[in-house]
C-alpha cells in the first residue's frame, strides 16, 4: 500500500531547519564569536529585522523592488522567447546551425556581467543596458537546454506524424515543442537564477535604482544591516521567481512521470530486503529417437 503524503510534516521540517539556521546566526553574532570567521562583524538577526521593518515602511524599498522585478521580467521573458526559438531552429536546421552556431558558441562563454561596458556604450540609457545584461544571462541556458532537448527526441514520433499526413508545422506543434518542454523548463530554471545574479551586479555597477543599487549604497556607508536586508530581499525574490517557473513547468508537463517520493508507489516495509524465489527453469523435452517411434 502507498504511504499517504504528509505535506504538513515536510513544511514543518523546513521551518525547523530555517529556524535553526537563524538561531545559529543570532547566537554567533550576538556572542561575537571569532574563531576563524569573524562573526563579530556581522549584524544580528534582530538588527536585520529592525532594518527590514524600517525599509518596509518607506517608499524607496518598494520602488527598488519594482525596478528590479521590471528589469528581471523584461529580460527573462525576452530570453525565454528567443532562447526557445533559437534552440529549436539550430537543432532542426543545419543552415541555422552553420550560420548561428559559431557566433553563439563564441559569445556564450563570456560572462553576462562582463558585457556591462558593452551595454553602456551600446544603449542610450542604463535601464536598457541592465535589461540587456539580464537577457544575455538567461538566453544561453535556455538556448542550450532547448537545443539538447530537441536533439534528444526520438525520431519515431516525427515519423508517425509524417506518416499520418502531417507537415513540418504539425511536427513542430505536436512533437517537438511538447517533447522538449522538460528540457526547456530546465533551462528556464537555470536562466532565472543567473538573471538575478547578473541584474543585481549590473545595478551595483551602473544602476540608479533597484535592490542591487541600494545594497551597494548601504555598503558604501557601512550600513551592514541594510546590506543584509538587500541580500535577504534578493534571496526571497529569486526563490519566488524560480518557484513560479517550476510550478508552471509542472503544470505544463503533467503527462510526465514523477519521482518516487512525490507520487510513485512505495515498496512495503516488511517486503524490503526479502529475496524473491529464483525462477524455475523449464525442463527440457526428452529426445525421441526414430526407433521409439517405429
Amino acid at each position: 500500500m502507498n504511504r499517504p503524503a504528509r505535506p504538513a510534516a515536510r513544511y514543518a521540517l523546513r521551518a525547523v531547519a530555517l529556524t535553526a539556521a537563524l538561531g545559529l546566526w543570532q547566537f554567533l553574532t550576538s556572542a561575537d564569536v571569532d574563531l576563524w570567521l569573524r562573526f563579530s562583524q556581522f549584524p544580528t538577526v534582530t538588527d536585520v529585522a529592525h532594518a527590514l521593518a524600517d525599509r518596509l515602511a518607506g517608499a524607496d524599498y518598494w520602488r527598488d523592488l519594482t525596478d528590479s522585478l521590471t528589469r528581471i521580467l523584461g529580460g527573462f521573458l525576452l530570453a525565454a522567447v528567443l532562447g526557445v526559438a533559437g534552440g529549436v531552429l539550430t537543432a532542426r536546421s543545419r543552415l541555422a546551425e552553420d550560420l548561428l552556431g559559431p557566433l553563439l558558441e563564441v559569445v556564450r562563454p563570456i560572462p553576462a556581467i562582463a558585457l556591462v561596458p558593452v551595454a553602456i556604450l551600446l544603449f542610450p540609457s542604463n535601464e536598457q543596458g541592465i535589461v540587456f545584461i539580464t537577457f544575455t544571462a538567461a538566453f544561453f541556458p535556455v538556448l542550450v537546454s532547448t537545443r539538447h532537448a530537441v536533439r534528444a527526441l526520438t525520431p519515431v514520433w516525427e515519423e508517425a506524424v509524417l506518416t499520418m499526413g502531417g507537415g513540418r508545422w504539425r511536427v513542430l506543434v505536436s512533437v517537438v515543442l511538447p517533447g522538449a518542454l522538460p528540457g526547456v523548463f530546465g533551462g528556464l530554471s537555470v536562466g532565472i537564477g543567473v538573471s538575478w545574479i547578473c541584474v543585481i551586479s549590473a545595478e551595483m555597477v551602473s544602476g540608479q535604482y533597484g535592490v542591487g543599487y541600494r545594497t551597494w549604497q548601504d555598503y558604501t556607508v557601512l550600513d551592514y544591516p541594510g546590506v543584509f536586508v538587500g541580500m535577504v530581499t534578493i534571496g526571497v525574490l529569486g526563490w519566488l521567481t524560480s518557484t513560479a517557473v517550476e510550478l508552471l513547468g509542472r503544470r505544463l508537463t503533467r503527462w510526465l512521470p514523477r519521482t518516487s517520493y512525490a507520487s510513485g508507489p512505495r515498496v512495503p516495509r516488511r517486503t524490503r530486503g526479502v529475496r524473491s524465489p529464483a525462477p524455475v527453469a523449464p525442463r527440457p523435452k526428452e529426445d525421441v529417437s526414430h526407433d521409439q517411434l517405429v
